[in-house]
């Protein structure tokens, strides 16, 4: 915060030897205060060492697929001007004849552009990201006409880095494309669009990378919980540098209850390394559904001369959630009945781009029904989604895949399967693991798969591996597909592979 100066003048009487000392009483003060106002400067022009900012507004929209959409010249004055999240479809017109169809709310479909000027001038030893919680779907990404990521699902958050290819003079063009044409590929409403939130993330060469930052509690007493830290830190420089990680724990109400710092570990240019840190957390609150009591970890990525390189704001729970086979669900010690429901990621007539206050009205209203439990039907939801069902002490089943290699409809997650289901398994489990209302992984919804168990058997394994190697703290289920047909209980699938 930067220091304010004020000097305060007006009529008074002063002898001539007052009058001189005053004077120069007040010409020390200017000094110090252009000395201040000077190192305050300085120190806006130092990069913190993370900033997050949000890129809602000055996109620019059109539905269509016009040639060189990506490139740094094309003339878009003439697009609509739309804020993120936006989802297009919902606007309409309805069609019977849609070919996304009755599923699809008979909206439209098709491809779609986005483009945004940033005034972005790159640092030195500075690295640059943009992030995206969703877009619908079979997605691509540019800046400045380079092509950075694309992205066959709809519901998996993206970061993608922009550095190399940012311009000295600040004038950088993102552009985005997102394509629903083809249809059917779900059996509920998509959306279309960039339809979740956006940012930019700036970091120093040195940073935890996305979802590098995860806590659990290990042990839980009366008196002291453990929690477990691991931190990755990721160095893009070109030479070793050694870090070490500080992480600070403030209760709910804000108060500091415990801090370590790790020794020094040097980490190789271009590599990533895996840091772990233990707290003890004195007389902690549980995280339960009638007090759902949330911590918050500053988590700081420290240079051997104290400089702090990169930091994260880490929310998390302490709590103990466990399934017993004879008597159902337990939390903190206490054994009760899950009520749940199952929600997808729409908000009916707001479309696909759910305004918070819209799944704050619903969810409360759900709860105060009796509702205790939700199921994310059938797909992982927005963060912000995550973020309210801790904070009103909502249990929740995060739901992964709707399809593995079996389809549902012709142009469905099936043909992407196995190429990407390995990177979205990880993606979605490390953003979503520090959250204390997922007790529960569901790895797929009604898998079509298990009427071919080899097929099936490995297909669940390899994300049940991915799953437990992300967060070993959460059991994963699956709902079976007919399984007195497929005979899941009896050939293997549906017995002690979840854990």
């Amino acid at each position: 915060m930067q220091k304010k100066c004020s000097i305060r003048t007006g009529v008074s009487n002063f002898s001539p030897s007052h009058d001189n000392t005053h004077r120069a009483s007040t010409i020390s003060l200017l000094i110090k205060c252009a000395m201040v106002a000077s190192l305050a400067s300085i120190g806006t022009a130092m990069a913190a060492p993370r900033t997050l900012t949000p890129l809602p507004d000055g996109w620019r929209f059109l539905q269509g697929d016009p040639e060189g959409a990506e490139t740094q010249t094309l003339d878009d004055t003439a697009w609509q001007i739309v804020s993120v999240p936006h989802d297009w479809a919902i606007a309409g017109p309805f069609d019977q004849k849609a070919k996304a169809a009755g599923e699809n709310g008979f909206l439209p479909n098709g491809v779609a552009w986005y483009r945004k000027l940033m005034n972005l001038k790159p640092q030195p030893g500075r690295r640059y990201f943009i992030e995206f919680d969703g877009i619908m779907e079979r997605s691509g990404v540019w800046v400045n006409g380079h092509h950075i990521g694309h992205r066959p699902m709809g519901y998996v958050g993206q970061r993608y880095e922009l550095t190399r290819h940012l311009r000295a003079d600040g004038r950088n063009i993102i552009a985005v494309r997102a394509d629903t044409s083809a249809a059917p590929s779900s059996r509920w409403y998509t959306g279309a669009g960039i339809y979740r939130h956006v940012r930019l993330i700036e970091t120093d060469n040195i940073h935890i990378p996305q979802g590098g930052a995860y806590l659990r509690a290990v042990k839980i007493g009366d008196s002291q919980a453990t929690i477990a830290v691991a931190t990755d830190v990721q160095n893009a420089s070109a030479a070793a540098r050694g870090v070490k990680v500080q992480v600070v724990v403030t209760a709910p109400d804000g108060r500091e209850v415990a801090r370590t710092t790790t020794p020094v570990t040097s980490v190789a240019a271009g590599r990533i390394a895996i840091i772990p840190a233990a707290i003890a957390l004195p007389n902690p609150q549980r995280w339960d559904i009638d007090d759902p009591a949330l911590y918050r970890a500053a988590i700081r990525v420290i240079a051997v001369d104290g400089t702090i390189l990169d930091n994260e704001d880490v929310r998390f729970g302490v709590r103990d959630a466990r399934f017993d086979p004879a008597t159902g669900f337990w939390l903190n010690g206490r054994n009760f009945k899950l009520k749940g429901v199952a929600l997808h990621h729409d908000g009916g007539a707001v479309g696909a781009a759910v305004p918070l206050a819209v799944w704050r009205q619903r969810l409360t209203t759900l709860k105060a029904q009796g509702v205790n439990a939700i199921r994310t039907a059938h797909n992982v939801p927005s963060p912000e989604f995550l973020d309210l069902t801790d904070e009103l002490g909502l249990v929740v089943m995060d739901e992964l895949f709707d399809q593995w290699n079996v389809a549902k409809t012709p142009e469905d997650y099936h043909l992407f399967f196995g190429d990407w289901h390995k990177r979205d398994t990880l993606d979605m489990v490390r953003r979503d693991r520090n959250h204390p209302s997922i007790v529960l992984w569901s790895a797929g919804n009604e898998i079509h798969d298990t009427a071919y168990p080899v097929q099936a058997k490995a297909a669940l394994r390899s994300i049940l591996d991915i799953v437990h190697a992300a967060d070993p703290s959460r059991p994963v289920t699956m709902a079976l597909f007919r399984p007195n047909v497929t005979k899941d209980y009896e050939n293997g699938l549906a017995i002690c592979w979840m854990w």
